[in-house]
């Protein structure tokens, strides 16, 4: 018996990456998944590794950023599974540049999917998960959020802390329906992310110096963020709520 049996899940951002990953573990824990992103790219092959693993699932193209959107794959899931128990908030993006040459539109853009995505999300998931009188929602923020910031990334930083606040805001406000709203702030986790724009070498040297600045000696990966997403989905973390909990390996930069 899997620690998420009969659950239905939805995962913004589940065509790579930690969104993947998550997507895996919660099926091979007995929930149904529904996965979504932008474009259909690489969420049919997901669902197919769901489905090989016992497990019901549907690809929705959806941006988080649109209510419409939003609404429109909250329905779907609703129609298709009848009830919805898990939201792990992770579709993210990231356009570095200064603060000085920063475009408006870097800004907006990385606001509107990084945080405005989280609300609206939440906020039509709460809708069914009030009525149930239970539910776990999962936002995906970063240890940029929590202090230090990153170089040229002041979009990012920005939307990573509003996360926290919003997981803060949103459990005092859910959490007497029975809803369980917590973040994970990930530290260095290599993705296609962290790749682009980089030469092997370049993402080699950018492993290495991250490294550093952990007291483990190591960086993490998409595994890692998985497992706690799970405790977070399942019935062990019951007693947690608004909380933003980092994995990182022990940022001493961000302690």
């Amino acid at each position: 018996m899997g620690k998420l049996d009969r659950r239905v899940a939805i995962i913004t951002g589940g065509g790579t990456g930690i969104g993947w990953n998550i997507a895996l573990e919660f099926a091979k824990e007995g929930a149904d998944v529904v996965i979504s992103s932008r474009n259909m790219t690489n969420l049919e092959k997901v669902v197919e590794e769901i489905k090989a693993l016992g497990r019901h699932s549907l690809a929705i193209a959806a941006d988080v950023s649109v209510a419409e959107q939003v609404r429109s794959m909250v329905k779907q899931t609703v129609d298709k599974f009848g009830r919805i128990d898990i939201l792990v908030n992770n579709a993210g993006i990231l356009h570095s540049a200064t603060l000085l040459e920063m475009t408006e539109q870097d800004w907006d853009e990385v606001l509107d999917i990084n945080l405005k995505g989280v609300f609206l999300c939440t906020q039509a998931v709460a809708r069914y998960m009030m009525e149930q009188r239970y539910g776990k929602i999962i936002n995906i923020s970063s240890i940029a959020g929590r202090g230090g910031g990153l170089d040229s990334c002041a979009n990012y930083c920005v939307s990573k802390a509003g996360v926290i606040q919003l997981t803060k805001s949103s459990a005092f406000e859910l959490a007497p329906y029975g809803i369980n709203i917590n973040a994970i702030a990930p530290g260095t986790i290599p993705t296609d992310i962290d790749k682009r724009d980089k030469t092997p070498e370049q993402f080699r040297q950018f492993v290495e110096q991250r490294k550093t600045v952990a007291v483990l000696g190591k960086i993490g990966d998409t595994q890692d963020i998985a497992n706690l997403a799970l405790f977070l989905a399942s019935d062990d973390s019951s007693f947690i709520c608004g909380e933003t909990i980092a994995i990182d390996g022990g940022r001493t930069d961000r302690m």
